[in-house]
């Protein structure tokens, strides 16, 4: 029978044919799970409104920068792909996609695609020049119709728990609405992200400081400051939330006297603050977080290691989050510890280590793990979350922490479409790894079985306490 690239039904799986059918059966025992996604970014609003998505270009090109980032590369201005608030033509913006279809060949963004294109949408055919104007309309006439909304593609793609990613002052009108809706039978869980309130160096901390504090207790100073911060955690808490989400430049943690974190906060204030200062104040933050998730028990996820806005004049043109957020070399081992010698072994606290050096999973993360009882190792991700890339991942963190102190696969995504394709693509490379292991001797089948329903499922659960 002939199959096209996306509908295969053995893609990513082994080429050799015995070891082939051993992950063929392990993949067939995890297809059908419910997706538990914790951590994302697909807006609540959108599934509570329900409203139809957008047009082609808006839905898949752009806000999706993996897209846009390498159209770029290829030559197309970024004002024609319409970031950074452009008026450009849909039409014009699909199109200049399609011409560059053939860039994203060996990608994960065009294996992510031509999953959403023939699994989600339908379609059996690559985009071209040729075709770009019928497949725009193809997708058109199937984002108008009634069960292509937001609510009922969270039914069909089997999607058990979605995790949003939300400011601190976020009044999670949205996620109460779901949470409320006898209608809708899905868990929609906010993350705490602060960020832009702890990082002094972001243009906005001192007006987002002002509003925080503003919305706290009334107490003055560092003080005040901190008490706000754990007064909407708790709002997180009361709205069904189980992590607070850091993505820091470094992993670095500093645990300072409360007088001299006072000093550095007023002098932050009064705009009087040195990159160095800048630097100890959210390490120090990053060991306040700790802190506090230890008290009040949402998980703690780490996501540093990348250089923001790396070419200035595209961000000043076009704004955040448009494709130059480059990867840097972490160290994890010694940055970390501070943190760990206070909260390490703290009963109940979990934290989820994250990064995009990838030298960092044998050498610091998995060793890591391998010792304190809090720390799991984050599935790959952002450049990483591939599926060669995901292989080196399962076979350097394993061999030093074993499979149960991985945090089970993390999406991460704005694009709600593409979600259904990352976990299968996760749950197919699990198999293929774990059927290297049966074909080798080194686990039994029957235990490949057990350990691949524990990745997919139980790890979510029991690492972001579901």
């Amino acid at each position: 029978m002939s199959y096209s690239i996306a509908a295969h039904p053995d893609r990513l799986l082994p080429a050799e044919p015995g070891v082939r059918e051993i992950a063929r059966s392990l993949y067939n025992r995890v297809a059908g799970l419910p997706i538990i996604s914790p951590h994302g970014h697909v807006d609540a609003v959108t599934i509570e409104e329900n409203l139809p998505f957008p047009d082609p270009a808006a839905l898949l090109v752009t806000p999706d920068h993996y897209v846009t980032r390498l159209i770029h590369a290829g030559g197309i201005a970024m004002e024609k792909l319409g970031l950074g608030g452009q008026t450009s033509d849909s039409r014009e913006i699909w199109r200049s996609f399609s011409a560059a279809w053939p860039q994203f060949e060996g990608t994960a963004s065009g294996y992510w695609l031509r999953q959403e294109f023939e699994h989600v949408f339908g379609l059996h055919e690559e985009p071209t020049e040729e075709n770009a104007d019928r497949i725009y309309d193809m997708i058109s006439a199937k984002l108008g119709e009634p069960g292509f909304r937001p609510r009922e593609l969270f039914k069909e793609f089997n999607i058990e728990v979605l995790a949003t990613t939300d400011d601190p002052l976020d009044s999670l009108d949205s996620h109460a609405a779901l949470a409320a809706d006898p209608a809708f039978a899905g868990r929609v869980l906010p993350t705490f992200r602060p960020d832009q309130y702890l990082n002094i160096a972001h243009p906005a901390w001192q007006d987002n400081v002002e509003r925080l504090m503003a919305a706290g207790s009334g107490a003055a100073g560092y003080t005040g400051y901190i008490e706000a911060l754990e007064s909407r955690r708790r709002h997180f808490v009361q709205h069904g939330g189980v992590s607070a989400d850091h993505g820091v430049r470094t992993p670095a943690t500093l645990k300072l006297d409360p007088s001299d974190a006072g000093r550095l906060f007023e002098r932050a204030r009064a705009g009087k603050a040195t990159p160095e200062d800048c630097e100890a104040f959210e390490a120090h933050m990053i060991y306040q977080m700790a802190r506090m998730s230890v008290e009040d028990g949402l998980v703690m996820t780490l996501h540093p290691g990348s250089y923001r806005n790396h070419h200035g004049p595209t961000f000043e043109a076009f704004g955040a989050d448009t494709g130059h957020d480059i990867p840097f070399a972490v160290n994890y081992t010694e940055a970390i510890r501070p943190l760990l010698q206070d909260f390490g072994t703290a009963k109940d606290f979990h934290l989820v280590l994250f990064t995009l050096d990838e030298t960092v999973f044998s050498r610091e993360l998995a060793p890591l793990a391998g010792f304190y009882p809090s720390v799991y190792i984050g599935a790959p991700w952002w450049f990483l979350d591939a599926p060669d890339a995901m292989l080196r991942f399962r076979s350097a963190v394993t061999e030093t922490a074993g499979f149960s102190r991985s945090s089970g696969f993390i999406d991460d995504t704005r694009a709600f479409c593409s979600i259904p394709a990352r976990h299968d693509t996760s749950r197919r490379i699990e198999a293929a790894f774990l059927a290297r292991l049966v074909a080798e001797h080194r686990i039994s089948e029957e235990r490949a079985h057990e350990l691949i329903v524990d990745i997919v499922d139980a790890s979510p659960r029991r690492v972001f306490k579901l």
